[in-house]
């Protein structure tokens, strides 16, 4: 066991894990309870051109933060800069839930995602500081159930605090679950960090941030309030390409970088991050549009189409409970492909899928895809957290989680690109002057019942066929995605780590 970051005193592993996971059930019921209450919060506060932005603002801050507190905790450890980011997160959540205005909102979910992006890396990280190798493996399935629960919990929560109290406790029911998570790690999480003087790699931070967050910005953005093409976007892009290449300078000559270079030199750390990208990418085609497929085209009830994607959060978390077993007996390499396999499966299932195979074909896709997640993702934090030692144990795993963030970024923008481009084509050859004048606006229709009723037989038709050609292009690229994640999973070395 690597326990020689752990002091003299007695760490209770028990406790420290219940506090670890109930951080991160925090961070992860955050994105479905507020999801619950964002109809509720846009009709008390206005401001609906910003709805999308109540999401990005906190995801934004959450993806720059995320290699940065990885890395401090490397260098601080984990007890203290996890308690900051619950801290900021916390201030966020009371200031969310005082909001005046939508744009005071998306201020304060800025100020809650600077605090979240320390908790699901540093959560991971402390697992792989307390546990065994062998631990670890089965630990990391317990980490992922918290997933499964919340995606749960989080919409049943929600609606009950909308319907019965305030939306506003949407926000404020994180302070509890915040203050004992803090506790737990203070009475129960012991380490013993080397007292010096730290370097501080302040450029290297500052590039990094100003990088990612012009790149997230227009790939937010584009396709939807700018043009790719457009000065804004062409900028941003110009701006982030030149913070990355000066932090890459910088972190060549830090004497304690912000991101090692060296840590992407590692095998299985590189290649288990390049899959992540493309697993990312895959996660947001299907959470994104599966919902408005079976609302719209197959025209049944949200909590069917609810259900369709919760299957989703079922099958990661037993598979990840799985492969815990299976990574002790067949190896990294061999349960990174079996979930490759699962991968495939579910995107086919995807690519398939029409109106009349109904949620049940739908649901089947999403538990592949989440049992696929569940295999790789655990064979790819145990070992990365195998791979490096205490020191860069932090930040190679905060790099695994940004990797996923970014490929979720990029396929929100790709996708939905798609998606709107033959969406319109469809229309506008469909020579329906009515439908050519509203454009996309005609497919929001689709997923209210009463006014998608109200629609005329031929105009209907042609808007549940043209969403079903659009999501067929859609299903299609995350299917290429799941087979390069594959192709990079059979790049994982045979011989597995010691």
């Amino acid at each position: 066991m690597q326990n020689a970051k752990t002091s003299g005193r007695k760490t209770h592993r028990p406790f420290v894990l219940a506090s670890v996971m109930l951080a991160m059930f925090m961070g992860a019921i955050e994105a479905t309870i507020v999801s619950t209450a964002m109809p509720a919060i846009v009709g008390d506060l206005g401001g609906f051109s910003l709805y999308s932005w109540v999401f990005s603002a906190y995801l934004l801050m959450n993806a720059v933060t995320v290699l940065i507190y990885g890395k401090l905790s490397d260098l601080f450890g984990r007890k203290p800069i996890l308690s900051i980011g619950i801290i900021i997160f916390l201030i966020g959540s009371i200031l969310c839930g005082f909001a005046e205005s939508m744009t005071s909102l998306i201020i304060f979910r800025l100020i809650q995602g600077f605090g979240a992006g320390a908790v699901m890396p540093i959560a991971t990280t402390i697992v792989g500081d307390i546990y065994s190798k062998e631990e670890r493996a089965k630990i990391q399935g317990y980490l992922s159930s918290v997933w499964g629960i919340s995606a749960v919990m989080g919409p049943a929560i929600g609606g009950l605090l909308v319907e019965f109290v305030s939306w506003r406790y949407v926000f404020w029911v994180n302070i509890p679950l915040g203050i004992l998570a803090i506790a737990g790690l203070w009475f129960f999480l012991h380490e013993n960090i080397e007292k010096k003087k730290h370097q501080i790699d302040y450029p290297g931070a500052i590039l990094l941030t100003f990088s990612i967050t012009a790149l997230m910005v227009v790939l937010v953005e584009g396709g939807t309030n700018w043009a790719w093409l457009s000065f804004q976007a062409i900028g941003l892009l110009t701006v982030s390409l030149a913070c990355f290449i000066l932090f890459i300078l910088q972190e060549n000559k830090a004497a304690e970088p912000m991101m090692p270079l060296s840590i992407w030199k590692n095998r299985p750390i590189f290649i288990a991050n390049m899959a992540s990208l493309t697993t990312g990418v895959m996660l947001i085609g299907i959470s994104s549009f599966l919902p408005a497929f079976v609302q719209g085209v197959m025209e049944r009830s949200p909590i069917v189409a609810g259900f369709a994607l919760t299957s989703m959060s079922i099958g990661w978390p037993i598979a990840s409970a799985a492969a815990g077993k299976l990574l002790l007996k067949i190896g990294f390499r061999k349960t990174s492909v079996l979930g490759g396999f699962f991968l495939i499966g579910g995107s086919i299932l995807f690519v398939t899928l029409t109106p009349e195979a109904g949620p049940l074909w739908a649901a089947a896709g999403s538990f592949f895809v989440g049992a696929g997640m569940g295999l790789t993702s655990t064979s790819f934090i145990v070992s990365i957290q195998t791979a490096v030692s205490w020191q860069q144990r932090g930040i190679a795993t905060a790099s695994n989680m940004f990797m996923r963030n970014l490929g979720n970024t990029i396929g929100a923008a790709l996708l939905g690109g798609i998606l709107n481009s033959r969406l319109i084509d469809y229309i506008q050859s469909s020579g329906n002057q009515e439908l050519n004048d509203s454009s996309l606006d005609a497919a929001n229709v689709l997923l209210n019942e009463e006014q998608r009723n109200a629609l005329l037989p031929d105009v209907k038709s042609i808007l549940q066929d043209g969403l079903t050609l659009s999501l067929h292009s859609v299903y299609m690229v995350v299917l290429l995605f799941a087979i390069i994640s594959f192709a990079f999973i059979l790049a994982l070395p045979k011989k597995d780590l010691s």
